[in-house]
């Protein structure tokens, strides 16, 4: 599905990644891990065209998209949840749900059933809602794009322990739905209840890959790659 290599890039003079690679397969859940300014964000910026890479290979679905603009890497199957939300304060939260929708299983009713909340909250302004709200609406937009890939950029960060609660049985369900997710979260205790595999970056380098098994029989990983 998503197949990144060798990947560099950075911002002006000082470069950020060295060669990062990462795959994530048809419905398959993978996390990227790192302690802050380790190339996370980097990454998935220059997946999604937001940063054009200085070196290496993106793919998605097999097709050569290293450098594209981020509408034909949205249009490649990627669905984005950015760091912050960034959803469309004065927009109402259905207005906000149907701005990029594209046809597929995910519609306006189905993202309802997923998050009651958000139906409960249909007229709101996107301004009007809580942190929590605002997440549970960045997801659902991202869904109604019906995208093969959704990729989450601090899925929970700065949320009440519940409304983390909440997203993380979302994540499960979708990936009970066979959807493919990267995600970016500092929760590596959730993460293994429900991801497949987890990548590990320091200062722009992979140091670790493994399965969910792998991290769990390998606490040094974290002692040495996650703890501040």
């Amino acid at each position: 599905m998503l197949d990144v290599t060798a990947l560099e890039a950075g911002y002006g003079e000082s470069q950020i990644l060295f060669g990062i690679d990462l795959t994530v397969g048809e419905g398959e859940v993978v996390t990227l891990l790192g302690r802050n300014g380790m190339g996370k964000t980097t990454t998935i910026k220059s997946i999604f065209g937001l940063l054009k890479p200085r070196g290496g290979r993106i793919a998605i679905g097999g097709e050569d998209l290293t450098g594209a603009d981020p509408h034909r890497i949205a249009r490649a199957g990627l669905g984005y949840v950015p760091e912050g939300r960034q959803i469309f304060p004065t927009l109402t939260v259905e207005e906000n749900l149907r701005a990029t929708a594209r046809p597929g299983k995910w519609t306006l009713s189905a993202v309802y059933d997923l998050f009651p909340r958000l139906r409960e909250r249909r007229r709101n302004m996107g301004n009007q809602l809580s942190g929590g709200e605002q997440q549970m609406l960045a997801i659902g937009r991202a869904l109604m794009t019906n995208p093969r890939l959704i990729v989450l950029d601090e899925a929970t960060e700065g949320l009440a322990p519940l409304i983390r609660a909440d997203i993380w049985k979302c994540l499960g369900h979708l990936k009970s739905e066979g959807e493919a997710i990267l995600v970016i979260d500092k929760n590596v205790d959730a993460l293994t209840r429900f991801a497949d595999r987890h990548v590990v970056i320091e200062k722009g380098r992979v140091v670790w890959t493994g399965t969910t098994a792998d991290i769990l029989a390998t606490p040094e990983v974290k002692d040495r790659f996650l703890h501040v």
